[in-house]
């Protein structure tokens, strides 16, 4: 079976990152991820950001874009930008959910992802949508993230984040939300938690590291690599049990212990 590479979200070295950039990279390529996932709105220019990434042997595995650089007005510029960046996932990270309040609203998301993965394919991109906690409340009967796949066309990217989902809800089943959907799951973020620690403490479920944690890792790599057409791996971490980097050193180690 295809080695799938591991990326890092770099959300989870953020303040390293904003002090030193060159460095950060450098060290995140050192520890042996394959590429970085970005977010937000860009601050430098494709063709730096490019040049840094080749100085330190990585590729961008994706790039959390928000919403707005999607649009019939934006999303031009952001396709001229990401392609001389040579990124094509442009992954929707986040939606707020107090303007998500009807399946409906679920449904016009849905659509609105359709025409933007239109537009993207004709230029060799596609874009997706990352959940947090939200998309795993019970709305109208179902859960969002399910309304949201099952409307939106097979091209739209299901990017799954572990423990968003099982911070939002404890009784998800992150290997049934990858076997759902085949094939949709180019590119999903690993990110650790502790289903006992979390009636007690919300915060303290995140705090283990990838291996540290009780997520069926084997089982969930099994549905991603037999079903899910997972492309990428990406680590994320935002808890504070480690320093950032420490923390995901810890997790690509664990990885790499479990054969990834």
């Amino acid at each position: 079976m295809k080695k799938i590479p591991v990326g890092l979200q770099l959300y989870s070295v953020r303040y390293a990152l904003a002090e030193d950039m060159r460095g950060t990279l450098a060290a995140v390529a050192e520890m042996g991820y394959s590429g970085v996932e970005f977010f937000g709105a860009p601050h430098h220019s494709a063709d730096e950001l490019r040049a840094l990434l080749d100085d330190a042997g990585l590729v961008c595995c994706g790039w959390h874009t928000p919403i707005e650089l999607l649009q019939e007005a934006t999303i031009f510029p952001t396709i001229a930008y990401h392609k001389a960046l040579g990124n094509d996932k442009l992954i929707v990270p986040w939606v707020n959910p107090e303007q998500y309040q009807r399946r409906d609203d679920w449904i016009e998301l849905a659509k609105f992802l359709d025409g933007a993965a239109y537009t993207l394919a004709r230029h060799g991109m596609a874009t997706g949508f990352h959940n947090h906690y939200a998309e795993f409340l019970p709305l109208e009967g179902e859960w969002p993230w399910y309304t949201l796949f099952d409307h939106a066309a097979p091209e739209v990217i299901m990017q799954f984040d572990t423990g968003n989902a099982l911070a939002g809800n404890a009784g998800v089943d992150v290997v049934d939300v990858i076997r759902r959907y085949p094939g949709r799951s180019r590119s999903v973020h690993l990110k650790p938690f502790a289903k006992s620690l979390a009636a007690k403490d919300p915060e303290a479920a995140t705090r283990p590291a990838i291996g540290e944690d009780e997520i069926p890792w084997a089982d969930f790599f099994d549905a991603c690599e037999s079903a899910g057409g997972v492309e990428w791996y990406i680590v994320e971490y935002e808890s504070d049990a480690y320093p950032p980097l420490e923390a995901v050193r810890r997790c690509l180690q664990a990885l790499r212990d479990m054969g990834k």
